[in-house]
């Protein structure tokens, strides 16, 4: 899963205190400390939320003891059920639980609509961006984005030139990362256009605290998540050949050992569609067909999770055994569907997000809804003498890197980790963005036994179709290790489970 990286300043003065059970005796007083940052369930110090004061009045009322146990079993469940992801090192695989904390992250129905406008804004204008650049490329010709960043760009697939995709809908499916700051407002901190993850761990951690938490929920209204799957499966029937009545969709794995394959299983099952591998389709006269007991079977929409390079060995890349030859033959004649299509990858990417708020103004006329946060381009010489003389207070990013890597947080840095990246902003200032130090928001988390802050992300999942809609809260990701700000689940963070409230 892609990870939300940014670096935060700590306070230790103490704001807001509620009275909680302690974990010691399973009675008694805990002060709940927010550290000073913006707390999801309490607001901003000497502004209390008030949409969440009913459920802090129910948490407040359980016992401690209680409250770890039914963790404990809600985390036995999962592992049970298999709701894993895969941590890969030099020598082993290890499956992993992704850790689930009990505590909701709560969002207000005024919250939500704005997080719900701004991300479909944002989809919209990555779609009209990428059907730019793959024909007439007049973004490029007038000067908005640098030419070289997005031709010369790993990404951009010059195989996709002049290709029409179906309704002209290139990103289906979009993971929009959002942060919070201090003044309580909403920031974009990266797009994920081309097969973003996660969105599994919404659903299963909401039939979670529906089984182990009915108590807490019971009389509070919050958006169900359970219509992700039906809705991703007619957004994919919607993309299929016009001229086909009953279209067949398949979900396109890159099988067991992908750390994401559980969601695949998931996804699948929730969509009632096959989950098929590479070596289960072929093409035949530019269509594509999957291998039954019955015999072959046309295909016409594929939800695929294979990256480009690993789709068609006959194009990209030719060791590859994961895709399935043929296959951007028979997309590019209009025979078959992908979700997402393929190139969305360039709209990916570090650098090309620090100029979003561009490309919303150049092809809808209006100013973000939901703001960037301030980004530094360091292939831009104004960008790269801000990063160099100010290291020590950003957080720098390599744009090609993804789950925490190769970031360098400067006030957390030492002075040779400072030194080594001045050195490779010199050599290859293009590959690096640079970002301040943002105060990311908190939500109480249980923590050994106690209810500590610890900073949270969002991940709304937009799905595009006919038009697009907004899975209801999304993804929270939670640093469960105190004072990091890296969610990835691979590098010690969780998830929440996220309660749109219907009304205030």
């Amino acid at each position: 899963m892609p990870t939300s990286e940014i670096s935060v300043q700590h306070q230790s003065q103490k704001t807001s205190s509620i009275e909680t059970p302690s974990a010691k005796s399973g009675h008694g007083m805990f002060d709940y400390d927010q550290g000073g940052f913006y707390c999801e369930m309490f607001g901003q110090a000497g502004q209390e939320a008030h949409h969440t004061q009913k459920i802090i009045q129910r948490l407040k009322s359980m016992d401690i003891t209680e409250l770890m146990k039914r963790h404990e079993e809600a985390e036995k469940e999962l592992y049970n059920l298999g709701i894993t992801f895969t941590v890969y090192s030099e020598n082993e695989a290890i499956d992993r639980i992704l850790p689930f904390d009990v505590v909701p992250r709560i969002l207000s129905a005024k919250e939500w609509q704005h997080i719900e406008t701004g991300s479909i804004q944002r989809v919209t204008a990555l779609n009209l961006f990428l059907k730019d650049i793959y024909h007439d490329q007049k973004i490029l010709k007038d000067g908005i984005i640098p030419k070289d960043l997005i031709l010369g760009h790993e990404n951009f697939r010059p195989e996709m030139m002049h290709v029409h995709v179906p309704k002209d809908c290139y990103v289906h499916i979009a993971g929009i990362d959002i942060v919070r700051g201090d003044d309580g407002h909403f920031m974009v901190l990266e797009d994920n256009a081309r097969c973003p993850s996660g969105v599994s761990y919404v659903v299963e951690n909401r039939q979670m605290m529906m089984r182990a938490f009915s108590d807490l929920l019971e009389d509070i209204h919050v958006a169900p998540v359970d219509s992700y799957g039906p809705r991703l499966q007619d957004a994919l029937v919607h993309i299929a050949p016009k001229e086909v009545k009953k279209p067949q969709v398949v979900l396109l794995s890159p099988g067991t050992f992908n750390s994401a394959y559980f969601e695949h299983i998931f996804l699948a099952r929730e969509m009632g569609i096959p989950l098929v591998e590479g070596q289960d389709l072929i093409v035949e006269n530019d269509h594509v067909f999957m291998r039954t007991t019955a015999g072959l079977a046309p295909v016409h929409s594929i939800y695929r999770r294979i990256s480009d390079e690993f789709l068609d060995p006959t194009v990209f890349n030719k060791d590859s055994v994961l895709g399935v030859p043929g296959l951007m033959q028979a997309y590019a004649k209009g025979n078959v569907a992908l979700a997402n299509a393929v190139g969305t990858g360039v709209a990916d990417d570090k650098a090309v997000y620090a100029y979003m708020p561009r490309i919303i103004k150049y092809y809808l006329d209006q100013d973000p809804i939901l703001s960037n946060v301030e980004t530094h381009i360091c292939r831009e010489p104004e960008g790269l003498q801000y990063t160099l003389d100010h290291l020590e207070d950003l957080v720098v990013k390599p744009v090609g890197e993804a789950g925490g890597y190769g970031i360098v947080i400067g006030p957390r840095a030492s002075q040779d980790e400072l030194a080594d990246m001045r050195a490779k902003l010199l050599d290859d200032p293009a590959n690096y963005i640079s970002q301040p130090m943002i105060r990311l928001s908190v939500c109480p988390t249980l923590i050994d036994g106690h209810v500590e802050p610890r900073h949270v992300d969002l991940r709304p999942f937009v799905i595009t179709a006919e038009k697009s809609w907004v899975l209801p809260g999304g993804l929270s990701r939670v640093a469960l290790r105190k004072g990091s700000l890296v969610v990835n689940s691979s590098q010690g963070g969780g998830s929440k489970d996220t309660w749109v409230l219907k009304e205030d």
